[in-house]
């Protein structure tokens, strides 16, 4: 299952195959694994704690030196760690109360991360709904780079040429998406469309920045201060992008005519990165994609457990299941989004130059 490809899935399995999920998740709530881990939620959120004051001492260790730039990624580090436990808090993989879920959630993406949440949410239930069907996902939807062919197909002057080669742009591009969270996030929240807590999160992310942005400028020189900045942005960008590329990218795309069983399209269109809790600490869980798909709600540390049940329910039935390393997981992404990109229109290609070529 590890070649590139962009396979339209057109019928789901079997249904023997279909309802077995119900026996799977029956097993799975027999072994414990939808209960809750708070003892190491407390410890995780304590670390980030101390990791988020070491790097303020440092900055205040350091003073005027450029080394504060290491103090800027670390910082980008932390800050996408706490996004993934934001990520689990919506979940409800925390707590078993729904609301004390969503203010933790809240609280660590408004006030921590910058981001809102409830933009998030409402994205992020989308995709787990329909990973990677057309018109219901919108993680491929169109941001930038194209997914699918037919949106490549469409592009014109630069972002044709960006498309062409975005797959070796992407690492690059992804710089840029730290920016990309927050700009969306605000522009959501100042929308028109509903949005459940609206002036909480705006009243939360402005202080944050205020906070954050008036530390910054106060206690570095305004140069090194920006360079900080796109530093710590740069980072965060990489490392979220970096952490849920491979779950689904280059995996089977749903067509939107197409209807698939629950455990047919949460299975067949996710992958898992192997590497145990090494890659689970990295990715905040995200390596194990197929069962947090199937069961979103089950806490990080049992996820590993789940795998075991989930992977021999699949060998057994011949089901497809998809694991492979980090790395060729984006050897996998890239070579994939660059055969998409091929389908984008030649940004010279117009008839004045199609004139002068055959001249």
């Amino acid at each position: 299952m590890g070649e590139v490809r962009e396979t339209r899935l057109r019928t789901g399995l079997s249904p023997d195959i279909a309802q077995s999920y119900t026996a799977v998740a029956r097993v799975v709530r027999e072994m414990g694994l939808l209960q809750r881990t708070r003892i190491f939620y407390g410890a995780l959120a304590l670390g980030l704690v101390a990791a988020l004051v070491a790097v303020g001492f440092g900055v205040w260790l350091l003073g005027d030196s450029w080394l504060q730039l290491l103090m800027a990624g670390a910082l980008g580090i932390i800050f996408t760690q706490f996004a993934f436990l934001a990520h689990e808090a919506s979940h409800r993989q925390i707590l078993k109360s729904g609301p004390a879920n969503d203010r933790i959630g809240r609280f660590l993406a408004t006030f921590v991360v910058g981001m809102s949440y409830a933009w998030w949410m409402n994205k992020h239930t989308r995709h787990h709904g329909n990973p990677n069907k057309i018109g219901k996902d919108p993680d491929i939807e169109i941001d930038t780079i194209s997914f699918i062919e037919e949106d490549a197909a469409k592009a014109k002057g630069l972002i044709a040429l960006i498309t062409r080669k975005q797959g070796y742009l992407f690492f690059p591009l992804l710089t840029l998406e730290g920016i990309n969270l927050h700009y969306t996030s605000i522009k959501t929240l100042f929308g028109r469309k509903p949005v459940k807590g609206r002036w909480i999160e705006l009243s939360a992310i402005a202080l944050r920045f205020a906070i954050y942005l008036t530390v910054l400028f106060m206690f570095l020189p305004l140069g090194m201060a920006f360079a900080f900045l796109g530093v710590q942005l740069a980072v965060f960008g990489v490392y979220m992008g970096a952490a849920f590329a491979p779950n689904h990218k280059g995996m089977p795309i749903v067509p939107a005519d197409v209807k698939l069983d629950f455990f047919s399209k949460q299975v067949l269109t996710s992958r898992n990165v192997s590497g145990g809790w090494w890659a689970s600490a990295l990715t905040g869980g995200l390596n194990y994609q197929v069962e947090h798909h199937l069961f979103p709600n089950m806490p990080r540390l049992h996820l590993a457990r789940a795998r075991e049940v989930v992977r021999e329910h699949c060998q057994t039935l011949g089901v497809p299941y998809t694991e492979t390393t980090l790395w060729r997981s984006y050897g996998i992404v890239i070579a994939y989004l660059n055969r998409v990109g091929l389908s984008a229109r030649d940004p010279f290609d117009c008839p004045m130059v199609q004139q002068f070529r055959r001249a």
